[in-house]
């Protein structure tokens, strides 16, 4: 069985340095008045910026389950 650091480290770092990165941009779109709320669009596409960051976190903890345990 491969070790933490082959198998969840990378994990950690890609979603955790790259959701810092991804964070700290979706705060200043806010910040800098890049998306207007009130718009319905804008709050479709916010949500959907969130569920692809999670959904693909997911999928890629899931693969990763399944390459060390099946």
């Amino acid at each position: 069985m491969p070790s933490f650091f082959n198998t969840w480290l990378p994990f950690i770092y890609l979603y955790g340095v790259g959701g810092f990165c991804f964070f700290a941009g979706m705060i200043l779109i806010r910040k800098l008045k890049g998306i207007d709320m009130r718009q319905k669009k804008h709050r479709f596409w916010w949500k959907v910026m969130f569920f692809g960051y999670f959904y693909f976190m997911l999928i890629h903890a899931l693969l990763i389950i399944a390459a060390l345990y099946w």
